[in-house]
């Protein structure tokens, strides 16, 4: 079954208990307040995880603009990226910050940079299905009390979309491989 934007926000209404929507740009006070919010929550909860459907590989290339000091190289991150994961060299100095007013990577090391991100994902059917049901909790959590104006209804919603996120959460975790520990300092100062 195809996932949409206004199925994920009819979700949202429905755990609310309010009618439903046909479009985001319908005449109707929550089909406004979700053409809204809608975007602004979802890249909220994007970035609010390593999403395994929202990672992606990037090799950047320099900007052509050096930075003004202390860096020798600036790449500029794709428009996409909403969070930017540690980079698998630990020993790479780096640093975000915005140059030529994109947000990009500041460095000395090398012509081009790989990175992972965490990218705005718009196609709803790229979507986990725990994480559509986690982000329609979401969106009911932020119209409750304008739709409501139930404090219970809002606190229950608070507890509904905690558990979400933790199932959500934990099954994307499980699909990882497990990471590393870092070696304790201790022991590598005793070799």
């Amino acid at each position: 079954m195809a996932v949409s934007v206004v199925a994920i926000c009819n979700l949202a209404l429905q755990k609310v208990g309010d009618a439903r929507i046909t479009s985001l740009s319908d005449d109707s006070p929550r089909a406004r307040s979700l053409n809204a919010s809608y975007e602004i929550i979802r890249d909220r909860e994007l970035r609010a995880n390593k999403w395994n459907f929202a990672k992606k590989r990037a090799t950047l290339a320099p900007s052509a603009v050096e930075p003004d000091f202390d860096f020798d190289y600036a790449f500029p991150l794709p428009t996409d990226c909403l969070r930017l994961l540690p980079p698998n060299t630990p020993s790479l100095d780096w640093q975000t910050e915005s140059h030529e007013d994109r947000t990009s990577i500041l460095t000395n090391d090398g012509d081009t940079l790989e990175i992972q991100y965490i990218a705005r994902v718009t196609d709803p059917n790229q979507f986990d299905v725990l994480f559509v049901e986690m982000l329609a909790c979401k969106l009911a959590l932020h119209l409750c009390e304008d739709r409501t104006q139930s404090s219970t209804k809002k606190a229950d919603l608070v507890q509904e979309y905690k558990e979400l996120r933790r199932e959500a959460r934990l099954v994307n975790a499980f699909e990882n491989s497990s990471e590393e520990a870092p070696e304790d300092s201790w022991l590598l100062a005793r070799r």
